[in-house]
Protein backbone atom coordinates (compact mmCIF):
# COMPACT_ATOMS: atom_id res chain seq x y z
CA UNK A 1 0.00 0.00 0.00
CA UNK A 2 1.23 3.30 -0.79
CA UNK A 3 1.96 5.46 2.21
CA UNK A 4 -0.32 8.09 0.99
CA UNK A 5 -3.10 5.94 0.56
CA UNK A 6 -4.84 6.81 4.02
CA UNK A 7 -4.62 10.54 3.37
CA UNK A 8 -7.88 12.20 1.86
CA UNK A 9 -7.74 13.20 -1.80
CA UNK A 10 -7.62 17.19 -2.02
CA UNK A 11 -8.89 16.78 -5.60
CA UNK A 12 -12.97 18.06 -5.99
CA UNK A 13 -14.85 15.61 -6.61
CA UNK A 14 -16.30 15.32 -10.27
CA UNK A 15 -19.86 16.46 -10.66
CA UNK A 16 -22.18 13.86 -12.74
CA UNK A 17 -23.64 14.75 -16.08
CA UNK A 18 -26.91 15.06 -15.13
CA UNK A 19 -26.57 17.52 -12.31
CA UNK A 20 -24.31 19.51 -14.85
CA UNK A 21 -26.73 19.17 -17.53
CA UNK A 22 -29.59 20.60 -15.09
CA UNK A 23 -27.52 23.53 -14.13
CA UNK A 24 -26.95 24.25 -17.49
CA UNK A 25 -30.85 24.32 -18.47
CA UNK A 26 -31.79 26.42 -15.56
CA UNK A 27 -28.88 28.88 -16.42
CA UNK A 28 -30.63 29.43 -20.07
CA UNK A 29 -33.69 29.62 -18.61
CA UNK A 30 -33.00 32.73 -16.57
CA UNK A 31 -31.39 34.02 -19.79
CA UNK A 32 -33.85 33.16 -22.10
CA UNK A 33 -36.16 35.09 -19.39
CA UNK A 34 -33.96 37.99 -19.10
CA UNK A 35 -33.86 38.12 -22.94
CA UNK A 36 -37.22 38.29 -22.93
CA UNK A 37 -37.71 40.66 -20.82
CA UNK A 38 -35.24 43.28 -22.28
CA UNK A 39 -37.22 42.64 -25.26
CA UNK A 40 -39.98 43.47 -23.80
CA UNK A 41 -39.40 46.63 -22.37
CA UNK A 42 -37.67 47.88 -25.29
CA UNK A 43 -40.81 47.37 -27.05
CA UNK A 44 -42.65 49.08 -24.34
CA UNK A 45 -40.33 51.72 -24.29
CA UNK A 46 -40.89 52.53 -27.86
CA UNK A 47 -44.40 53.06 -27.31
CA UNK A 48 -45.98 56.79 -26.46
CA UNK A 49 -47.34 56.72 -22.59
CA UNK A 50 -51.47 57.45 -22.88
CA UNK A 51 -52.60 56.54 -19.13
CA UNK A 52 -51.21 59.48 -17.27
CA UNK A 53 -53.55 61.60 -18.95
CA UNK A 54 -56.10 60.45 -15.90
CA UNK A 55 -54.37 62.46 -13.22
CA UNK A 56 -55.37 65.67 -13.96
CA UNK A 57 -59.40 64.64 -14.18
CA UNK A 58 -58.59 62.93 -10.79
CA UNK A 59 -56.77 65.88 -9.17
CA UNK A 60 -60.06 68.14 -10.31
CA UNK A 61 -62.03 66.13 -8.65
CA UNK A 62 -60.49 65.99 -5.97
CA UNK A 63 -60.59 69.96 -5.61
CA UNK A 64 -64.12 69.63 -6.40
CA UNK A 65 -64.91 67.46 -3.33
CA UNK A 66 -62.81 69.80 -1.21
CA UNK A 67 -64.25 72.97 -2.02
CA UNK A 68 -67.82 71.15 -1.55
CA UNK A 69 -67.26 70.29 1.74
CA UNK A 70 -65.54 73.62 2.44
CA UNK A 71 -68.67 75.46 1.01
CA UNK A 72 -70.84 72.94 3.37
CA UNK A 73 -68.63 73.96 6.73
CA UNK A 74 -69.09 77.26 6.02
CA UNK A 75 -73.41 76.89 5.97
CA UNK A 76 -72.93 75.04 8.67
CA UNK A 77 -71.16 77.35 10.68
CA UNK A 78 -73.11 80.12 9.21
CA UNK A 79 -76.47 78.16 10.34
CA UNK A 80 -74.76 77.72 13.83
CA UNK A 81 -73.90 81.82 14.35
CA UNK A 82 -77.40 82.39 12.97
CA UNK A 83 -78.51 80.45 15.69
CA UNK A 84 -76.70 81.46 18.38
CA UNK A 85 -77.67 85.19 17.38
CA UNK A 86 -81.44 84.28 17.63
CA UNK A 87 -81.20 82.92 20.78
CA UNK A 88 -78.87 85.62 22.43
CA UNK A 89 -82.05 88.03 21.14
CA UNK A 90 -84.63 85.56 22.36
CA UNK A 91 -82.91 86.02 26.00
CA UNK A 92 -82.44 89.72 25.27
CA UNK A 93 -86.06 89.60 24.69
CA UNK A 94 -87.09 87.32 27.83
CA UNK A 95 -85.27 89.86 30.01
CA UNK A 96 -86.50 92.80 28.48
CA UNK A 97 -90.00 91.41 28.92
CA UNK A 98 -89.52 90.75 31.94
CA UNK A 99 -88.18 93.98 33.40
CA UNK A 100 -91.17 95.36 31.48
CA UNK A 101 -93.82 93.42 33.31
CA UNK A 102 -92.54 93.84 36.53
CA UNK A 103 -92.60 97.72 35.90
CA UNK A 104 -96.39 97.47 34.90
CA UNK A 105 -97.23 95.86 37.80
CA UNK A 106 -95.51 98.89 39.99
CA UNK A 107 -97.78 101.38 37.90
CA UNK A 108 -100.49 98.89 38.50
CA UNK A 109 -100.03 99.16 41.99
CA UNK A 110 -99.41 103.14 42.40
CA UNK A 111 -102.31 103.76 40.62
CA UNK A 112 -104.03 101.47 42.53
CA UNK A 113 -103.30 103.20 45.60
CA UNK A 114 -104.10 106.72 44.14
CA UNK A 115 -107.48 105.72 43.25
CA UNK A 116 -107.67 104.28 46.67
CA UNK A 117 -106.42 107.31 48.16
CA UNK A 118 -108.62 109.66 46.15
CA UNK A 119 -111.77 107.41 46.97
CA UNK A 120 -110.99 107.54 50.68
CA UNK A 121 -110.85 111.56 50.12
CA UNK A 122 -114.23 111.46 47.80
CA UNK A 123 -116.03 110.04 50.37
CA UNK A 124 -114.73 111.80 53.60
CA UNK A 125 -116.02 115.32 50.94
CA UNK A 126 -119.24 113.31 50.33
CA UNK A 127 -120.10 113.07 53.79
CA UNK A 128 -118.87 116.52 55.23
CA UNK A 129 -121.05 117.97 52.16
CA UNK A 130 -123.71 115.61 53.33
CA UNK A 131 -123.11 117.40 56.51
CA UNK A 132 -122.88 120.78 55.72
CA UNK A 133 -126.53 120.17 53.41
CA UNK A 134 -128.27 119.21 56.35
CA UNK A 135 -127.54 121.73 58.62
CA UNK A 136 -127.99 124.62 55.47
CA UNK A 137 -131.12 123.10 54.94
CA UNK A 138 -131.98 123.00 58.57
CA UNK A 139 -130.81 127.34 58.58
CA UNK A 140 -132.83 127.87 55.33
CA UNK A 141 -136.04 126.80 56.93
CA UNK A 142 -135.44 128.87 60.35
CA UNK A 143 -135.35 131.76 58.52
CA UNK A 144 -138.10 131.10 56.05
CA UNK A 145 -140.33 130.49 58.93
CA UNK A 146 -138.98 133.46 60.84
CA UNK A 147 -138.79 135.99 57.95
CA UNK A 148 -135.09 137.05 59.44
CA UNK A 149 -131.69 136.60 57.94
CA UNK A 150 -132.77 135.42 54.25
CA UNK A 151 -135.59 137.06 53.45
CA UNK A 152 -138.99 135.89 52.98
CA UNK A 153 -140.18 132.22 51.65
CA UNK A 154 -141.37 133.99 48.66
CA UNK A 155 -137.68 134.21 47.07
CA UNK A 156 -138.85 138.22 46.92
CA UNK A 157 -135.68 139.92 47.96
CA UNK A 158 -134.67 142.43 50.56
CA UNK A 159 -131.65 143.86 49.52
CA UNK A 160 -131.17 147.52 49.11
CA UNK A 161 -128.40 149.48 47.60
CA UNK A 162 -125.54 147.85 46.03
CA UNK A 163 -126.45 144.33 47.42
CA UNK A 164 -130.27 145.12 45.32
CA UNK A 165 -128.30 145.82 42.08
CA UNK A 166 -126.31 143.03 42.24
CA UNK A 167 -129.02 140.54 42.51
CA UNK A 168 -131.09 142.50 40.24
CA UNK A 169 -128.26 141.57 37.93
CA UNK A 170 -127.67 138.01 38.18
CA UNK A 171 -131.29 137.72 38.13
CA UNK A 172 -131.55 139.15 34.87
CA UNK A 173 -129.18 136.77 33.68
CA UNK A 174 -131.07 133.80 34.54
CA UNK A 175 -131.90 131.11 31.45
CA UNK A 176 -128.50 132.71 29.52
CA UNK A 177 -126.11 130.13 28.40
CA UNK A 178 -123.24 128.01 30.37
CA UNK A 179 -119.73 128.51 28.50
CA UNK A 180 -116.04 127.86 30.18
CA UNK A 181 -114.54 131.04 30.28
CA UNK A 182 -117.59 132.93 29.32
CA UNK A 183 -117.62 136.82 30.92
CA UNK A 184 -121.35 137.66 29.52
CA UNK A 185 -123.06 139.44 28.08
CA UNK A 186 -125.20 136.17 26.19
CA UNK A 187 -122.96 133.29 28.04
CA UNK A 188 -120.91 133.10 31.51
CA UNK A 189 -119.27 130.69 33.74
CA UNK A 190 -119.84 130.94 37.62
CA UNK A 191 -117.45 133.32 38.53
CA UNK A 192 -117.42 135.19 35.21
CA UNK A 193 -121.10 135.63 36.42
CA UNK A 194 -120.42 136.60 39.96
CA UNK A 195 -117.35 139.12 38.54
CA UNK A 196 -120.18 141.02 35.98
CA UNK A 197 -122.27 141.02 38.96
CA UNK A 198 -120.57 142.97 41.46
CA UNK A 199 -118.45 145.01 38.27
CA UNK A 200 -122.28 146.82 37.79
CA UNK A 201 -121.69 148.31 41.40
CA UNK A 202 -117.92 149.28 40.77
CA UNK A 203 -116.09 146.30 42.84
CA UNK A 204 -113.92 144.55 40.56
CA UNK A 205 -113.43 140.70 42.22
CA UNK A 206 -110.80 138.52 40.61
CA UNK A 207 -111.88 136.23 37.77
CA UNK A 208 -111.79 132.85 39.67
CA UNK A 209 -113.41 131.27 41.54
CA UNK A 210 -110.58 129.70 44.01
CA UNK A 211 -109.81 133.95 44.50
CA UNK A 212 -113.28 134.90 45.19
CA UNK A 213 -114.28 132.28 47.54
CA UNK A 214 -111.07 134.48 49.99
CA UNK A 215 -112.04 138.26 47.94
CA UNK A 216 -114.35 139.43 51.00
CA UNK A 217 -115.30 138.42 54.66
CA UNK A 218 -116.52 135.03 55.81
CA UNK A 219 -119.70 134.46 56.92
CA UNK A 220 -121.55 131.48 58.28
CA UNK A 221 -124.15 130.16 56.51
CA UNK A 222 -126.99 130.45 58.79
CA UNK A 223 -126.42 134.29 58.51
CA UNK A 224 -126.69 135.27 55.07
CA UNK A 225 -127.28 138.11 53.38
CA UNK A 226 -128.73 139.55 49.68
CA UNK A 227 -125.25 140.04 47.34
CA UNK A 228 -123.25 137.15 49.65
CA UNK A 229 -120.46 135.33 47.03
CA UNK A 230 -121.49 131.61 47.83
CA UNK A 231 -118.50 128.87 47.23
CA UNK A 232 -118.46 125.59 46.48
CA UNK A 233 -115.10 123.62 47.65
CA UNK A 234 -112.81 124.79 50.49
CA UNK A 235 -112.18 128.59 50.81
CA UNK A 236 -108.95 129.61 48.57
CA UNK A 237 -109.77 126.31 46.97
CA UNK A 238 -113.32 126.47 45.58
CA UNK A 239 -114.39 125.03 42.03
CA UNK A 240 -118.23 126.81 42.14
CA UNK A 241 -119.56 130.30 43.10
CA UNK A 242 -122.83 132.11 42.61
CA UNK A 243 -124.59 135.14 44.55
CA UNK A 244 -127.19 134.41 47.40
CA UNK A 245 -130.54 136.57 46.11
CA UNK A 246 -132.60 136.17 49.46
CA UNK A 247 -135.66 134.28 50.15
CA UNK A 248 -133.12 130.84 50.52
CA UNK A 249 -132.39 131.27 46.64
CA UNK A 250 -129.15 131.36 44.71
CA UNK A 251 -128.06 132.15 41.30
CA UNK A 252 -125.45 131.02 39.25
CA UNK A 253 -124.19 129.54 35.99
CA UNK A 254 -124.22 126.04 36.87
CA UNK A 255 -123.03 124.07 33.93
CA UNK A 256 -123.74 123.50 30.42
CA UNK A 257 -127.03 121.86 30.91
CA UNK A 258 -128.79 124.42 32.85
CA UNK A 259 -126.92 127.83 32.12
CA UNK A 260 -127.92 130.19 34.51
CA UNK A 261 -130.49 129.10 37.30
CA UNK A 262 -132.07 130.50 40.13
CA UNK A 263 -132.39 127.53 42.81
CA UNK A 264 -133.04 127.34 46.42
CA UNK A 265 -129.82 126.36 48.47
CA UNK A 266 -130.85 122.98 49.14
CA UNK A 267 -130.49 122.27 45.32
CA UNK A 268 -126.85 122.06 45.85
CA UNK A 269 -125.86 123.37 49.41
CA UNK A 270 -122.74 125.36 49.13
CA UNK A 271 -119.66 124.97 51.50
CA UNK A 272 -119.32 128.89 52.31
CA UNK A 273 -120.06 131.86 52.02
CA UNK A 274 -118.11 135.66 51.88
CA UNK A 275 -119.49 139.29 52.31
CA UNK A 276 -117.68 142.24 50.15
CA UNK A 277 -120.77 144.65 50.21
Amino acid sequence: MSHTAHIRSHRKPRRSASTIAMRTGVAGGVLSTLAVAGASGAAHAAEPVTQTLELPTLTADLAAQVAQSADVTQQAAASYQLQAERDAAAAKAAKQAKTDLAEAKKKAAEAKKKAEEAARKEAAERASRTAERTTLSASADTGSSTGTGTGSSTGTSTATGSAAAVVSFVQAQVGKAYVSGATGPSAYDCSGLVQAAFKQVGISLPRVSQAQSTAGTQVGLDNLQPGDILYWGGAGSAYHVGVYVGGGMFVGAQNSSTGVVEKPLSYDPPSGAVRVL
